[in-house]
C-alpha cells in the first residue's frame, strides 16, 4: 500500500507535516512528563514542609496527646497519624536526597532522616512495604483511599513517628489546544512556503517531462523557457541543446538519404539502358534483375526519407475504419486478407503514417504467409492490432533482427518475392513514434503473429 503521494510536492509536504506532527507529539509527551514530575516534587516538598510544622507542635506536646493532635491536624488533603514504627519501612533514597538537609527544615535534631515513598493507586508502597493506615481498630480512615500517592514518616526526638499521607496529585493535563493551534498554524505556514517552493521546481519539471514525451512521439519541438532553481534551469538548458542537436542530426540524415536515393536514380537508369545493349541474353537478364533490385531499394529509401521528413499533424479518426480501408486495399490487389473489429473506435493519430505501418505489416504477411487475418481490440492499456499469417514463421532469436533496415531472412524472404527489408523497420518506427510498440511471436498452430500496441487515448492527452 502506497503511503506517500506520487508527486514530488506531495511527498515533500507529507514528510514535513509528518515530521511536524512527530516533533509536536514528542514535545507534548516530554512536557507532560516533566510537568507531572515537577508537581510530584512540589507535592513531596510541600508535604515535608507541612509535616515540619506539625512535628514541632507535637514534639512539644505530651506523648499521650499526640494522636489526638495528629487527628486534629488532618485535612482533606493530608492525613496524619502517630505510630511506634515508621509507616514507610524502606524509604526511597532518591526521594530523601532530594529534600536534604532535613534538620534545617524541621528546626530540630532528628534521630534519622525522614522517610518518604511513593504509593500506587491501591495505596501500596511502590518501593518498600508498609502497613496500611487505619483510623481506628477495624475502621478505615476516610482518607484511606487509593488516590494517595505520597507517604512520609518523621521521627520524634523522644521516640515514635509522625506519619502523613497525601492525596495531592498532578492534575490531569488538559487537551493542549494552544499547542495544537500552534502546530496547525505552523503546518499552514509550511504548506504555503513549501507549496510555493515546490511549485517553482515541479512546474518546469512537468513542462520538461511533457516536452520530452512529445518529442519522443515525433511532435514538434519547441525550446522550453529556462525558469526555476538553478539546477532546473541547467537541466532545461541541457534538454533544449540536446533537442536542437537531435533535430539537426535527423534533418541531416533525412536529407542525406533523400540525396543518395535521388542521385542513384540517374546511374541506375543509365545502367539499365546499357544492359539492354548487351548481346549475352543471360548476362542481360541477370544485370536487369540486379538493377531492378537497386531501383526498388532506392525508391524505398526515398519513400522512407519523405515520410520521415513529413510533418503530418495528428487528428482523431475512426481507427477501425482506417484499418478496414487498408485491408480493402490489399483485398483489391487480390490478397487474402480478413478483418475483425469491435466497433467504432475514435483515436487520435497521424492517419497516413498509421496506414502505412499497417500496410507494410500486411504486405509482409501476404507475401511470406500467403494470407493475413487482422483483428482490432480496444483494451484499457490501449488499442491492440493483431496480424496473423500462415507462413513458416521466424526463428525467435531473430525477431529483433528483422526490424533492422535492409535486413531480410533468406530462408523465407528471397529476392524473388520482392521487398528490400524496410517494411517492418518503417512500420515499427511509426508505431514507436506514436508511443506504442510492436512485437513478433510464432503461433502454436503455425505462422507469425505481429502485435501492434498503441497507447490509450488518456496517455496521449496527458
Amino acid at each position: 500500500m502506497r503511503v506517500l503521494p506520487k508527486s514530488l510536492g506531495g511527498q515533500l509536504v507529507a514528510l514535513l507535516i509528518g515530521a511536524l506532527v512527530v516533533a509536536q507529539g514528542v514535545s507534548f509527551l516530554l512536557f507532560t512528563g516533566d510537568r507531572e514530575d515537577a508537581v510530584r516534587v512540589a507535592n513531596r516538598a510541600g508535604l515535608l514542609g507541612n509535616m515540619a510544622s506539625v512535628v514541632r507542635v507535637l514534639a512539644s506536646s505530651p506523648k499521650d496527646t499526640r494522636p489526638a493532635l495528629a487527628v486534629a491536624a488532618t485535612s482533606p488533603r493530608i492525613r496524619y497519624w502517630i505510630s511506634n514504627n515508621s509507616a514507610v519501612e524502606k524509604a526511597d533514597p532518591g526521594l530523601e536526597a532530594t529534600n536534604a538537609p532535613f534538620d534545617r527544615m524541621f528546626q530540630m535534631q532528628l534521630r534519622e532522616p525522614p522517610r518518604i515513598a511513593l504509593v500506587d493507586d491501591k495505596g501500596k508502597q511502590t518501593r518498600g512495604s508498609h502497613d496500611g493506615p487505619k483510623h481506628g481498630p477495624g475502621r478505615d480512615h476516610p482518607y484511606a483511599d487509593p488516590d494517595y500517592d505520597v507517604r512520609a514518616s518523621v521521627p520524634f526526638p523522644d521516640g515514635g513517628w509522625l506519619n502523613a499521607q497525601t492525596r495531592i496529585r498532578a492534575e490531569q493535563v488538559p487537551f493542549p489546544w494552544p499547542t495544537v493551534i500552534s502546530a496547525l498554524l505552523m503546518a499552514a505556514a509550511i504548506l504555503l512556503i513549501i507549496g510555493f517552493t515546490v511549485r517553482r521546481v515541479t512546474l518546469p519539471l512537468a513542462a520538461l517531462a511533457k516536452s520530452v514525451e512529445a518529442f519522443g512521439l515525433g511532435g514538434p519541438s519547441k525550446p522550453l523557457p529556462e525558469t526555476g532553481p538553478n539546477e532546473v534551469r541547467r537541466l532545461t538548458s541541457a534538454f533544449n541543446r540536446m533537442q536542437d542537436r537531435l533535430e539537426r542530426f535527423i534533418a541531416d540524415r533525412t536529407r542525406m538519404l533523400a540525396a543518395i536515393g535521388h542521385d542513384l536514380r540517374t546511374p541506375i537508369t543509365s545502367l539499365k539502358l546499357r544492359a539492354e545493349l548487351l548481346d549475352d541474353e543471360e548476362a542481360r537478364t541477370r544485370m536487369s534483375a540486379t538493377l531492378d533490385d537497386m531501383q526498388r531499394m532506392t525508391e524505398a529509401t526515398l519513400a522512407f526519407a519523405r515520410d520521415d521528413a513529413a510533418a503530418e499533424s495528428a487528428r482523431q479518426v475512426d481507427l477501425e475504419a482506417l484499418i478496414e480501408s487498408v485491408v480493402d486495399d490489399q483485398s483489391t490487389l487480390g490478397h487474402q486478407v480478413t478483418f475483425t473489429g469491435g466497433g467504432r473506435l475514435a483515436y487520435s493519430c497521424r492517419p497516413t503514417a498509421i496506414k502505412r505501418a499497417i500496410g507494410n505489416v500486411l504486405e509482409n504477411a501476404v507475401r511470406y504467409g500467403k494470407r493475413a487475418r487482422v483483428t482490432l481490440a480496444d483494451t484499457k492499456a490501449g488499442p491492440i492490432i493483431t496480424v496473423d499469417d500462415d507462413g513458416p514463421g521466424i526463428p525467435a532469436d531473430r525477431f529483433e533482427e528483422v526490424f533492422k533496415p535492409f535486413v531480410r531472412l533468406e530462408t523465407s524472404r528471397s529476392r524473388e518475392t520482392g521487398g528490400v527489408g524496410l517494411g517492418l523497420s518503417i512500420a515499427r518506427s511509426i508505431i514507436l513514434g506514436h508511443g506504442g510498440g510492436m512485437t513478433l511471436s510464432n503461433r502454436a498452430e503455425g505462422g507469425l503473429r505481429v502485435e501492434i500496441r498503441l497507447p490509450p487515448p488518456a496517455a496521449q492527452t496527458a
